[in-house]
């Protein structure tokens, strides 16, 4: 009898390890893109890269931002286990203001919900600023 429930034991103990859940994992290579200074009516179509480190096909459902200046677009099909992906983010450069932007990404892995950041700084080289110095004083004019 001991031996039978000792043989139990071990098979329920081995089915368990065999049957470790499959999950997709997120892991971008980097979760902030940082446009620099760029000028009005530039590119502003930028990549994050990432690559599904888990063992099943990895969904994202949704990528959102926190801005209608930032567009966001999600890859369309499911990423297989050690494949590589991207989600692409144009910003309106048009507007001239420093960028400071979120974008939610939800998926299917691990950590369902991830926030990606966009920062940076768009000018208008046609304007001057007020705080740049001029070259003659008024005086002087």
């Amino acid at each position: 009898m001991k031996n039978l429930i000792a043989i139990l034991f071990v098979g329920l103990i081995s089915i368990g390890s065999y049957a470790q859940e499959k999950v997709a994992k997120i892991e971008f290579k980097t979760d902030i893109i940082d446009y620099g200074t760029i000028e009005k009516g530039s590119n502003g179509i930028r990549v994050f890269e990432f690559t599904n480190t888990g063992n099943a096909p990895l969904i994202i459902s949704s990528v959102k931002s926190t801005c209608g200046c930032t567009v966001p677009k999600k890859p369309e099909g499911p990423i297989m286990p050690g494949k590589t992906g991207e989600i692409e983010v144009k910003y309106d450069t048009n507007r001239v203001n420093p960028i400071r932007k979120t974008i939610t990404v939800i998926s299917n892995a691990e950590t369902p919900t991830v926030a990606l950041k966009i920062k940076g700084l768009v000018i208008d080289p046609n304007k001057t600023s007020v705080l740049e110095k001029k070259e003659k004083s008024m005086i002087e004019q």
